[in-house]
């Protein structure tokens, strides 16, 4: 049900892209644009072939693509402040809108985060919007907790 992402997978990897920007714009239509997608299809094909840049999507029994994983391999080596360690960040987790609250999402985040205890990592890291309330449930209900906070002030 779950596996990496492979070229074929583009075009429903775009479609749920799109769904994320949807959010994203209806909650922030000063930063986001109305239709706006995150990558090209070219940017996609160099994504899925960069051993650090893991992408993983959740197969229905359909053979349809219903969700994804994007994540980013950080490693910190050598600060003079920061221990040296190794990071899965979530850069993107998205599931079909009509396939929300079937378990897809809390698959795809188990499934992840197995793969960053396999491949040595000291932790698991995302950013969610504000805007998102219903996302920020959504990983505290997993068990994540705050890490940082970004702020801002609109001029």
């Amino acid at each position: 049900m779950i596996r990496k992402a492979e070229s074929s997978d583009i075009k429903a990897l775009g479609k749920l892209l799109l769904q994320v920007e949807e959010v994203h714009h209806k909650g922030r239509p000063d930063i986001f644009k109305n239709g706006g997608i995150k990558y090209t299809d070219c940017e996609l094909c160099e994504i899925l072939k960069c051993n650090e840049t893991p992408v993983f999507v959740y197969e229905n029994d359909k053979g349809e693509v219903t969700g994804y994983a994007f994540c980013i391999i950080k490693e910190n080596k050598g600060s003079p402040l920061l221990t040296d360690i190794k990071t899965l960040y979530i850069d993107d987790l998205c599931v079909d809108e009509c396939e929300r609250g079937n378990g897809v999402g809390t698959a795809l985040y188990e499934y992840v985060r197995e793969y960053a205890r396999e491949i040595g990592c000291y932790n698991l890291t995302l950013n969610v919007w504000s805007l998102n309330e219903s996302a920020m449930r959504f990983y505290k209900k997993l068990g994540l907790s705050e890490q940082k906070i970004g702020m801002e002030q609109i001029l």
